[in-house]
């Protein structure tokens, strides 16, 4: 974050407001005669009419800017000419202005915002932003963005509940791309390692006891030889989802729906005077399901 001395606050215009009739598109909420700065919005789509005071006790920015010399007093309004677009505007002056909040309902929005409040030094607003990004409607956003944007400000537990949402989603699916490439090295490559250890965890333990290894055996009960190649299917099966959907919800049912899964429960010794079943259908998916509750699932 800038500090006030390095900000160049003269790219920001301080004039007297030269319309003499007023005839300003002042946003409804903020247009109080009694207000002695006005703010307008890129392209002077839209004016704000609020407090040196309150700019001053919220912003380090305008705190610095308002130490400067100014012009001669006047009965007029200074009007500060401003970067931001009305909606940007909007947010933050409601943030420090204790009035109600509007929804911020795009990682876009929120990180237009974010900046702004960055740039003005507004510690109270990215709080409020800093709370936002868990709760409704920014809960439901694209989770890879919103860990980036929580991992770039370094805020640790947000970033650790949003890697949890982003286990959902396939990060080598083309879609997501844009929001990787936001993404810091050293935050990318936590979210790859959370992704690739639940995977790699659980390809290893489905080769240990109970689980067979999948290489040719002997049955117990009849010492015919067994080929353990529906396990082995089912096995890269479970992988392969896991790869496209690393919290792996979807096993659970493809256990009792994928025909590898199917194909497993039904196989039994190849001879015919035996026909045991090779596989405990119940335990072994009650064994896989206990593994996948001890995955990782947060960077």
């Amino acid at each position: 974050m800038q500090s006030s001395s390095e900000l160049n606050l003269s790219e920001y215009t301080v004039v007297p407001r030269c319309d003499e009739k007023g005839d300003y598109p002042y946003h409804p909420n903020f247009s109080s005669p009694d207000g002695d700065v006005i703010l307008a919005s890129k392209d002077c789509k839209l004016m704000f009419r609020t407090h040196t005071y309150i700019l001053k006790t919220t912003s380090g920015f305008f705190r610095s800017m308002f130490s400067l010399p100014r012009p001669s007093s006047s009965d007029d309004a200074e009007v500060i000419y401003m970067n931001d677009d009305d909606t940007t505007l909007e947010h933050l002056l409601r943030m420090v202005s204790g009035l109600p909040l509007l929804p911020l309902d795009s990682c876009d929005m929120l990180e237009r915002v974010l900046h702004a409040a960055e740039g003005y030094e507004m510690p109270g607003a990215i709080s409020i932003l800093r709370l936002a990004i868990t709760t409704s409607p920014l809960a439901s956003a694209n989770p890879i963005h919103m860990y980036g944007i929580c991992a770039r400000y370094g805020w640790e537990d947000e970033a650790r509940l949003l890697s949890t949402r982003t286990l959902a989603h396939n990060l080598f699916d083309e879609k997501h791309r844009g929001s990787l490439e936001r993404l810091s090295s050293q935050a990318l490559w936590r979210l790859f390692a959370l992704h690739r250890s639940r995977r790699e965890y659980l390809r290893q333990r489905l080769d240990d006891s109970p689980f067979v290894s999948g290489k040719p055996a002997l049955c117990a009960q009849c010492s015919g030889v067994i080929e353990y190649h529906t396990w082995r299917e089912l096995k890269y099966k479970i992988i392969l989802e896991m790869d496209t959907r690393p919290l792996g919800d979807t096993v659970s049912h493809g256990l009792l729906d994928w025909p590898e899964a199917k194909a497993c429960w039904r196989a039994g010794c190849p001879n015919p005077a035996c026909g045991r079943l090779l596989y405990d259908k119940n335990e072994t998916v009650r064994v896989i399901k206990e593994t996948m509750d001890k995955l990782s699932d947060t960077v």
